[in-house]
C-alpha cells in the first residue's frame, strides 16, 4: 500500500482538513490547523507531502512521524507540529480502516465506555452566565467552561477581581456541588495578577483554572500552583513532550494537549504517558472540528489518566458552519448525560461528508483572532 495523493480543504468556520488517499482506495482524514494561520499550515502540509509522503507506505506511522519532525534542520513550532498532527491523524485513520478496528484498539483498547465532556459558556455578566450555564445543565452536561474575564489590567484592580468572583459565584449557584465548571484565564493576566485572581476563586472550587500565565512564562507557573489549592491546567500551546515537561515540573494538575497541534495521536499519546508519571490528568484541548474531536476521543478512550474532553458544538467561534455539518453520521457525537460514547467504527470512527467538505473548501474567508491590549497598552491574550 502506498500514498498516492494528499489534499487539504479550508472550510468554515476556521478549520483545515487533510485527506490522504492510497493506491488501494483507502482514505484517511485529519485536521491540521493553527487557528488564524490555516493557509500557512496548509502550505506546510503540502511541503511535507511532496517531500516525505507521496509514494510512502502509510502503515509506517512512527517512521513517517520521526522523518517529518526530525528530518529537517529547523524543528518544532506550532505550524510544523500542527501540519504533522493532521497528517498523523489521517495515517492512523488509514491504519484503523485497513485493519477494521478503531484507533483506540490499536493503541491497547478502551479503558472506559464513555468519556465525560464539557461545553463552553460565555456571558460577560453574572446574569448571562447563570442563563447559559442553566441551558447546558438542561442539555445534560455535568461540566462547563467559561472565561475568567474580558480584557484585564496586567495587575487587576479590586473591581476587576470582584467581576471574576461574581462570574464564578453565578456558575456555582446554578451548578450546585454536584457539577463542575472550569475557568480559562487565556494568559490574560501577569503572573502576579494570576495569583491574585486564583485567590478570589478559591471559595467557588472550580474543577481547574486554565492557562493562568502565557506559555512563554511556563518557568513562572510554579508561583501560581504554589499559591493555591485549586488544580491548575495548561498545555494547549505546548506542542511536544519537551515543552510540557517544565509545566509538569511546575506542579500542574491537568495537562491539555491539542491533538491537532501537538504532533497528532502519536505524540499526544506519549505526552499523556509522561503526564501519568507526574500524577497529572489529561483533558484534551479541542475547540476545533469533527476530525480533531474524533482523534481526541480515540486517545481519551485508551488513556488511563484522561479527565474530561473539550468539544466545540455550539461554541461561539463557530460562525458560518458547525461541527456536525461535515459529518455523514451525526450519531457518532451523540451525548449521553454529558458524556460521549465509545466509538466503534474503524479508524477515527467518523465518516466525513466529502461532498460537503469539497463544496465548502475556500469559503471560510480569513479568520484571525482579535488584537487585544491591556488597559496600559501592552499586548494581551484574546
Amino acid at each position: 500500500m502506498k500514498i498516492t495523493r494528499v489534499e487539504t480543504f479550508a472550510v468554515p468556520p476556521r478549520w483545515l482538513f487533510c485527506r490522504i488517499e492510497t493506491d488501494d482506495g483507502l482514505v484517511g482524514w485529519g485536521e491540521p490547523v493553527v487557528e488564524g494561520r490555516a493557509e500557512t499550515v496548509r502550505t506546510a502540509v503540502h511541503e511535507l507531502a511532496d517531500q516525505f509522503l507521496v509514494g510512502a507506505d502509510p502503515s509506517r506511522i512512527e517512521d513517517l512521524w520521526q522523518v517529518m519532525t526530525k528530518g529537517s534542520f529547523y524543528r518544532g513550532g506550532p505550524v510544523l507540529s500542527s501540519a504533522v498532527a493532521g497528517i498523523d491523524q489521517a495515517l492512523w485513520d488509514i491504519a484503523g480502516k485497513a485493519l477494521g478496528a478503531p484507533v483506540h484498539r490499536l493503541l491497547g483498547g478502551p479503558v472506559r465506555e464513555r468519556a465525560r465532556a464539557y461545553s463552553w459558556v460565555g456571558g460577560d455578566e453574572p446574569a448571562a452566565v447563570r442563563d447559559q450555564v442553566a441551558a447546558q445543565v438542561e442539555a445534560g452536561f455535568t461540566a462547563v467552561k467559561m472565561n475568567a474575564s474580558g480584557r484585564m489590567s496586567r495587575l487587576p484592580t479590586v473591581s476587576e477581581l470582584d467581576q471574576v468572583a461574581a462570574r464564578a459565584e453565578a456558575a456555582r449557584e446554578v451548578l450546585g456541588p454536584g457539577r463542575d465548571f472550569a475557568i480559562d484565564f487565556h494568559g490574560r493576566f501577569s503572573t502576579a495578577g494570576a495569583v491574585r485572581a486564583v485567590g478570589v476563586l478559591e471559595p467557588y472550587a472550580p474543577m481547574f483554572v486554565e492557562e493562568p500565565v502565557l506559555p512563554e512564562y511556563t518557568h513562572l507557573l510554579g508561583k501560581v500552583t504554589d499559591s493555591t489549592t485549586l488544580p491548575v491546567a495548561t498545555g494547549e500551546r505546548l506542542f511536544s513532550r519537551s515543552e510540557v515537561l517544565p509545566a509538569l515540573r511546575a506542579g500542574i494538575a491537568v495537562l491539555q494537549p491539542d491533538l491537532s497541534h501537538a504532533g497528532g495521536i502519536s505524540e499526544t499519546r506519549r505526552i499523556a504517558a509522561l503526564a501519568e508519571t507526574f500524577d497529572v490528568a489529561i483533558a484534551p484541548h479541542c475547540p476545533l472540528g469533527p476530525l480533531a474531536l474524533a482523534a481526541s476521543l480515540q486517545l481519551a478512550f485508551c488513556t488511563p489518566n484522561f479527565l474530561i474532553q473539550e468539544q466545540s458544538i455550539g461554541i461561539h467561534y463557530n460562525k458560518g458552519a458547525e461541527l456536525l455539518d461535515y459529518v455523514a453520521d451525526r450519531s457518532v457525537f451523540r451525548f449521553d448525560e454529558g458524556h460521549l460514547l465509545l466509538p466503534t467504527a474503524p479508524g477515527l470512527g467518523v465518516e466525513i461528508d466529502e461532498k460537503a467538505v469539497r463544496a465548502a473548501d475556500g469559503t471560510a474567508g480569513s479568520w484571525h483572532n482579535p488584537l487585544w491590549r491591556h488597559r496600559d497598552g501592552a499586548f494581551a491574550e484574546w
